[in-house]
């Protein structure tokens, strides 16, 4: 075999090389990037807030994902004005009054795939949950006055993605992906 015979074999085996190694390198990445969006289907949460009235009036926070939800940041509005915490939303619901209630603390919680949470359920004076029969006026009042109330959660999975669950009344709850979640401020949810 001549040299210019051997230097062209040369050459197309480099070409050869840099091709299957090119090619390789898009292989790999794009494993990579279907991997990541294996895990990241393993891991998605799916938060949804619902409220409902039967047996009891009750405010509800379920995790329909696969994936723990990390929950970064709340905010409850009652006719847009953000309260602080549950009491300050039913004296805004209701008025000013005594009222009984079991609450649970969504504020930094994480929900695990499948968890559910009552985040309010109303009781009468005995500790417990309102009746037509026992409690009606109080009862009914709160069934007719829940739909006022907005609940904004944005929550993170594992992976720190992020997306932000808004509750408005009178429409359908949306969630949307966000790049963070805000940080704590006057307008947040305490409890």
């Amino acid at each position: 075999m001549s040299g210019e015979s051997r230097t062209r074999v040369i050459r197309y085996e480099t070409i050869i090389a840099t091709l299957v190694g090119v090619s390789a390198l898009f292989v790999s990445g794009y494993t990579a990037y279907v991997q990541r969006q294996q895990v990241r289907a393993a891991v998605w949460p799916i938060l949804a807030y619902s409220t409902s009235n039967d047996p009891m009036i009750k405010f509800t926070v379920d995790n329909k994902g696969v994936g723990p939800a990390i929950v970064r940041h709340v905010v409850v509005k009652v006719n847009d004005q953000p309260v602080h915490d549950w009491r300050e939303a039913l004296d805004k619901l209701l008025g000013p009054g005594p009222y009984r209630f079991t609450a649970s603390t969504i504020s930094g919680h994480v929900f695990s795939a499948g968890e559910s949470m009552d985040l309010l359920q109303p009781h009468d004076f005995d500790n417990a949950p309102l009746t037509v029969e026992k409690n009606a006026p109080l009862r009914t009042a709160l069934d007719r006055e829940r739909f006022r109330l907005e609940v904004e959660i944005c929550y993170c999975s594992t992976l720190g993605e992020c997306w932000t669950l808004h509750s408005a009344p009178n429409a359908r709850s949306t969630t949307t992906e966000t790049r963070t979640c805000p940080d704590t401020s006057a307008s947040s949810f305490q409890q």
